[in-house]
């Protein structure tokens, strides 16, 4: 995708395959309120999230956001394997007592599978809340560890996903491992948005920084 309207129709299409907005958020690599702007935008042909205060007003003015299109890597199971064993190389000198691994559904699971196999860990799977939600307050919805995976409690955790855009994601996965009784030790990711150094005092690592010239 080259532009914003490749985005909208690829919202459009997602949407009319039944996808949630937040599960077209996590397609497409951006915040839940832009994935709605894409999505009313190719349903109505206008907008209605109000653009930030550093963008143009007008019918061509969005949310302020970046969208990442990491899929040539994602697409080729050796190109993955490779980022992976980046990531967790800069995992391996966060904690000794590790033994669990964590994805964030979707993109972050099998970037988490590679990560637990050079680390030597099991693997855990977290499917956020965000895959549920399509309007009003996401807090009145739940995300969930899948069964078929490692246990949480007891046991200290890397976390991974692909790309941190607000931070809500990581922030509710951290949340829900300590709920469990799990201990979570260190985040990693391909692309951080925010420059965000730790969320809940738990240290966030990322391959490439976003970083937006002339932000205060």
């Amino acid at each position: 995708m080259k532009n914003v309207d490749d985005l909208i129709a690829s919202a459009a299409e997602l949407a009319e395959r039944g996808l949630s907005k937040g599960e077209i958020a996590d397609e497409l690599n951006v915040s839940r309120e832009t994935a709605s702007w894409l999505v009313e935008r190719g349903g109505s042909g206008e907008a209605t999230v109000a653009p930030t205060p550093a963008e143009p007003t007008g019918a061509e003015s969005g949310p302020h956001d970046i969208h990442v299109d990491w899929s040539a890597v994602g697409r080729d199971s050796r190109r993955l394997t490779q980022v992976g064993r980046a990531m967790a190389d800069l995992l391996s000198k966060q904690g000794e007592a590790v033994d669990l691994t964590i994805g964030i559904e979707k993109a972050g699971a099998p970037l988490a599978t590679v990560v637990s196999q050079e680390l030597d860990t099991d693997l855990g799977s977290y499917a956020p809340a965000k895959h549920q939600w399509d309007d009003g307050d996401i807090d009145d919805l739940g995300g969930s560890f899948s069964r078929n995976f490692a246990g949480i409690r007891g046991r200290e955790c890397y976390v991974v996903d692909d790309i941190v855009t607000s931070g809500t994601t990581m922030r509710e996965t951290i949340d829900a491992i300590r709920d469990e009784g799990g201990h979570p030790v260190a985040c990693v990711v391909v692309v951080d948005k925010q420059g965000i150094e730790a969320i809940e005092d738990v240290p966030v690592y990322s391959l490439i920084d976003v970083v937006r010239v002339g932000d205060k």
